[in-house]
């Protein structure tokens, strides 16, 4: 940093000294234009003068009250107006106390409104003009007189503009600063949002593949004596179950790996192109589905098409682990209007978990769904069993899409 930086960075720290720094500049300059005389008796020329003892105390008194002009504004005004209009009135020669008077207007103006500043300004303007045409030694229509009215003009209008800017620059870094706000809490958002979502994906596979590994694991336990074939058989359906479980593991996981890694997994996301090889899943672990479907023709976004996937496998999980070894379970998926309705009953006597407690499956449906601006219903069915009923829409807003995928 350079001297000048640095004397300019103490300034700004303290403002009072630079206040005090402006005064003495002031002083100066005031004292100087009171030794110099413009009037001659051939026009125009330049000469020295001697000024009345009272218009150096009255500039000294004007340079002094300008060290607080930032604490009091107004009263500076005041008491800077005040010297100006003794001194038009009683100088003869006229010394420059008004310079003060004009330093001062300009700060009234940087530091108020616009209409402050207009009241002020022209209150300003008219006195001292007034003054000094009306009650200084000079005729009303000396050049003097006419550049009072100019320089305190000048200082209202210069203040105005650096209040007028500096308001324009704050609210400029307001709405940066903002705008800044706004972007870490939509990234905080998105990051949120997608943890959720990978949590979402997590569970669905780990407890339908689980679920399915645990019934045939207790298959296989409890045949193993008697019938070795049947065991056989239901240990590679753990067996198949359990690598279903780690592709789908892995591809999950994969969605955390950065853009650029070669290692992250193309295959695209489940959907219902799968029903078949879902239900087929259940049905080797035991639980007796039909399927029934009526949206021949309908293509789903792929938002839509994996909340779907994923809602059947919830739901038929929820019957394997929940509603006993005899259950049957339907599932139906039907195109109506502008929405696909997926339903999957159960004739079960087990209860579902709550989607308030301990487990996240009905929650996670209900997240899904919600995402995608549809409704989820779930309850018991009348006479025994548990009903599952989604409503997704076939189209889908970009944002909706984004939030569920």
């Amino acid at each position: 940093m350079s001297t000048v930086d640095r004397i300019r960075h103490q300034l700004k720290a303290h403002p009072m000294a630079l206040d005090a720094v402006l005064a003495v500049g002031v002083l100066a300059c005031m004292v100087a234009g009171s030794f110099v005389d413009p009037r001659g008796p051939d026009g125009v020329t330049w000469g020295i003068r001697t000024p009345d003892p009272l218009s150096l105390v009255l500039i000294g008194l004007s340079a002094a009250a300008l060290v607080l002009r930032r604490r009091a504004p107004i009263t500076v005004l005041a008491l800077t107006g005040t010297f100006s209009i003794v001194e038009c009135v009683t100088g003869d020669p006229r010394a420059p106390v008004a310079m003060s008077a004009v330093i001062a207007l300009y700060t009234v103006a940087s530091t108020t409104d616009r209409p402050t500043t207009w009241r002020v300004g022209l209150l300003t303007m008219t006195v001292l003009t007034a003054a000094a045409m009306l009650g200084g030694p000079l005729p009303w229509y000396a050049q003097e007189n006419l550049g009072i009215f100019a320089w305190t003009g000048i200082g209202a209008t210069a203040g105005d503009a650096v209040r007028s800017r500096r308001a324009f620059v704050q609210a400029i870094q307001d709405r940066a600063e903002k705008a800044e706000r706004t972007r870490e809490e939509e990234a905080r958002r998105r990051v949120a949002e997608e943890r959720l979502r990978i949590a979402r994906d997590l569970h669905d596979v780990v407890a339908h593949h689980i679920a399915l590994v645990n019934v045939q694991a207790g298959v296989a336990a409890h045949v193993m004596d008697k019938r070795p074939d049947q065991a056989k058989e239901a240990l590679s359906h753990v067996r198949e179950a359990s690598r279903s479980a780690l592709n789908e593991l892995r591809a999950t996981v994969g969605l955390l790996r950065q853009s650029g890694d070669p290692e992250a997994p193309t295959e695209p996301a489940p959907g219902l192109d799968r029903l078949d090889e879902l239900t087929g899943t259940f049905r080797s672990a035991g639980l007796q589905v039909e399927v029934a479907r009526a949206d021949a023709g309908t293509t789903l976004p792929t938002a839509v098409d994996l909340a779907a996937y994923r809602v059947i496998q919830e739901a038929l999980t929820n019957v394997q682990k929940h509603a006993g070894g005899e259950a049957k379970a339907e599932v139906s998926v039907v195109r109506v209007g502008p929405n696909i309705e997926i339903t999957v009953l159960d004739n079960g006597a087990g209860e579902v978990e709550p989607a308030d407690g301990g487990g996240h499956g009905l929650l996670g449906m209900r997240e899904r769904v919600t995402a995608l601006r549809g409704t989820l219903t779930t309850g018991p069915r009348y006479g025994g069993g548990f009903r599952v009923h989604a409503i997704l829409p076939v189209k889908t807003r970009g944002r909706a899409a984004e939030d569920a995928v």
